[in-house]
């Protein structure tokens, strides 16, 4: 499975926004991903929000150890949000 944090396609979302239903959406099965029961084969996984659709996520702190290996690079938002929730840790 590969999980996509980042896309230019993607609704890049901001402290303003109110969202509070989430699910993973498989984008190469064309629908809700939940425990790889949405097709065979490979899976690309998206943040799907109710009220945006498929969305950026905020990366996990780990995340920061290989902050290169993204394409597209993580937002220079994403980023110091990263090294803000490990300074906190």
């Amino acid at each position: 499975m590969a999980l996509i944090v980042r896309d230019s396609g993607l609704y890049e979302s901001t402290d303003e926004d109110d969202c509070t239903v989430f699910s993973y959406f498989c984008q190469a099965h064309d629908r809700f991903y939940q425990r790889e029961a949405c097709g065979e084969g490979p899976h690309l996984v998206a943040l799907h929000c109710e009220e945006h659709g498929p969305e950026s996520m905020w990366p996990q702190p780990l995340m920061l150890m290989f902050p290169e290996g993204f394409d597209p690079p993580l937002s220079d938002a994403q980023l110091a949000w990263v090294r803000a929730e490990d300074d906190a840790v």
